[in-house]
């Protein structure tokens, strides 16, 4: 990989790992239009670790809160944080399971520009309908365990090329009521643990296929994602109340036409 190729898909994995418009899409699909190699395993593993940072950074003190809360929860703490911990880890599960019944059918079936494209659109759509009937009205704190199990259950569904993890979980927090930055917040949170298990198992792989590896590249790589990644949660948390989800529907609608414009002539 070239320096310019580092900086682009690791900027493109900051960004949009956070925004609600998929960063598998974008980072499947430079290979596919530019004739670029694929960036390969372990660069994966260093864009993630990068934006693992990132959220770690931002949420900092809920998280460590939410850590002494949830260790205090086993000797009969039931504050909100621990409840909330709990809640994380339940949302969890589907995406464990639903990633380890289906992960390598998806990878060698759905990674496609078409698929990309239609998800692109059809989640986009989703979002906008969420967005345009949310009450508005709660917080991360009022979510209970069967709302924490139906926004993990959207976040299994992530595993599609396109669809956008953090796009479908705010999506399934808007439909419970949730505020748009209470549905962030929440989706941010849950994006942890699943960033920390995808490292572990492209680890794993890269453990299994071991290849040569460019470690300045993966430097690069994780301090750009990082970068754009933390700058990204910022200003998403800052501003969602006020911009909505709007612009990011219409940017995935236009993404998903010119997808299927370029599949067309192509």
């Amino acid at each position: 990989m070239s320096t310019f190729e580092t900086i682009f898909l690791a900027l493109i994995q900051g960004l949009t790992e956070f925004l609600p418009i998929s960063s598998s899409a974008h980072l499947i699909l430079p290979s596919q239009i530019f004739g670029w190699d694929d960036q390969g395993i372990a660069f994966d593993v260093a864009v993630h670790v990068g934006s693992l940072f990132a959220v770690l950074g931002y949420f900092r003190k809920e998280v460590w809160v939410m850590l002494k809360a949830w260790l205090g929860s086993f000797a009969g703490n039931r504050s909100p944080e621990a409840v909330l911990a709990w809640l994380i880890i339940l949302a969890t599960i589907p995406a464990v399971l639903f990633g380890g019944l289906f992960k390598s059918m998806i990878e060698e079936y759905l990674r496609s520009a078409y698929v990309i494209a239609t998800t692109t659109i059809v989640f986009g759509g989703l979002l906008w309908w969420a967005d345009s009937q949310a009450k508005l009205v709660h917080d991360e704190y009022k979510i209970g365990w069967k709302q924490a199990l139906f926004v993990g259950v959207a976040q299994a569904i992530a595993i599609i090329p396109g669809t956008s993890r953090s796009g479908i979980t705010i999506t399934a927090g808007l439909m419970l009521g949730l505020t748009r930055e209470a549905a962030a917040r929440f989706s941010f949170l849950m994006s942890i643990p699943v960033i920390v298990g995808a490292c572990v198992l492209m680890g794993k792989d890269m453990a299994d296929n071991p290849v040569d590896i460019d470690w300045s590249a993966m430097s690069l790589g994780i301090l750009v994602s990082f970068i754009s990644a933390y700058s990204c949660i910022h200003l998403f948390i800052k501003w969602v109340n006020k911009v909505g989800m709007k612009p990011f529907v219409i940017y995935r609608m236009l993404l998903g036409i010119t997808l299927f414009a370029f599949l067309a002539l192509s």
